[in-house]
């Protein structure tokens, strides 16, 4: 019998492909994912008893579609019976092409007359799966007014098809680069990573790299996922303790994404002027071919820091300018920077700020001031393992 957790996961890996082979087919987005989430609640509740079907992929989308047309039929009638049946994808349907319907899915998604913010909370909805909840804490927005975000972009893209261009990348770019930040240090929960996302936006990211080769912000953010995830086994121990940075055991870390990530970055950087992912995957390759914290070029980290500052204006970069600045010139230099962010309003109450203020106050020998920020983080993150990380500095 198949496990439920299995079952899960594979349901979970499925499910935008499924939404997106609904839409091309039929368009209506809002329908189609009603439909998705009726095939998926009857494949968790068959599939552990019966066993995954010969193409859980045809299964699914055959399902959801009979669902769709009920619908359309009569709102309330219901075929519920329909759901259990044995199917088999149409023999027509290619479920298995090189560029499938999740890759279409996300550029609509992305779609022209939707605000930037609205296409990138539709994208982690529809194609990475994330919560609401989950979504509004990428965003540092309240979780209703991103349900309105949603609910009102679904309804602007109703009946659209799966048209795609250049216009849309920026923002297909920085949807992936948040399923992966979502799956590398999940906002909540048990687990510090969720592998099944960093993975399905590498994938996703590689399926967009091989449509546009020359462009060197999808080549940049690919290298930045794979230098940043070549890290994920040593980042926490086997009882799933967080682990960081300094700590972590590097001959552990994966040299085949190090080497494939230092050879995209280096290779774009030659050759395009650079942007934002392509300096972060800089800064993350210097981190990854340093043997340790200690002999890490920080000055240079800085420079890139700086220039990333000024091109891609945001708080997380600041945060993470203020520790290589302490790196380079002191923690009070660092602690000085940081304070530039008390006053922005999309930082407040975020644990990641008391977090970095109370890292830079130990380095500055300021101890018990730097214990209080680590306790103001604790109480201010939804993530269990970095939550007891700083409680155990707390203690140090």
């Amino acid at each position: 019998m198949t496990e439920a957790r299995e079952v899960e996961d594979l349901l979970r890996r499925l499910a935008p492909r499924v939404l997106g082979t609904l839409v091309r087919r039929h368009g209506q987005f809002d329908a189609c994912e009603d439909a998705v989430q009726e095939a998926l609640l009857a494949a968790s509740l068959q599939w552990p008893a019966d066993g995954v079907p010969g193409e859980p992929l045809g299964w699914l989308v055959t399902v959801a579609g009979r669902r769709l047309t009920d619908q359309w039929r009569s709102e309330a009638a219901r075929r519920r019976r329909e759901l259990t049946v044995s199917t088999e994808p149409e023999p027509d349907e290619d479920l298995n092409r090189h560029v499938d319907d999740t890759l279409e899915l996300l550029f609509m998604c992305c779609h022209p007359e939707l605000p930037a913010p609205s296409q990138v909370a539709l994208t982690l909805r529809a194609v990475g799966g994330l919560t609401t909840a989950e979504i509004a804490s990428a965003f540092l927005v309240p979780e209703p007014t991103m349900a309105q975000r949603i609910s009102r972009a679904k309804q602007k893209i109703k009946g659209h098809g799966f048209p795609s261009g250049p216009e849309r990348l920026p923002a297909v770019l920085h949807v992936l680069y948040l399923v992966f930040n979502e799956g590398y240090n999940t906002t909540s929960g048990p687990d510090l990573q969720r592998v099944e996302l960093t993975e399905e936006a590498i994938r996703l990211t590689r399926e967009v790299h091989t449509l546009m080769p020359e462009e060197g912000e999808v080549a940049g953010l690919l290298a930045l996922m794979l230098l940043t995830d070549a890290r994920r086994a040593t980042r926490t121990t086997e009882t799933g303790a967080l682990v960081p940075l300094e700590e972590q055991d590097r001959t552990r870390w994966d040299r085949a994404r190090i080497e494939e990530g230092v050879a995209l970055v280096s290779r774009t950087l030659a050759v395009s002027p650079p942007g934002p992912y392509q300096l972060q995957a800089a800064i993350a390759a210097i981190h990854d071919e340093s043997p340790s914290t200690g002999d890490t070029d920080w000055a240079q980290i800085l420079v890139l820091y700086k220039i990333l500052d000024r091109m891609a204006p945001n708080p997380m970069v600041t945060l993470n300018r203020a520790i290589a600045t302490a790196m380079v010139h002191g923690a009070p230099a660092g602690l000085a920077l940081l304070a530039s962010l008390d006053e922005d309003r999309r930082m407040a109450g975020h644990y990641r700020l008391d977090a970095v203020r109370a890292h830079l106050l130990d380095m500055a020998g300021e101890h018990e001031q730097a214990r209080e920020h680590y306790r103001k983080a604790a109480k201010r993150t939804f993530s269990l393992p970095e939550r007891e990380y700083l409680l155990r500095k707390t203690s140090g």
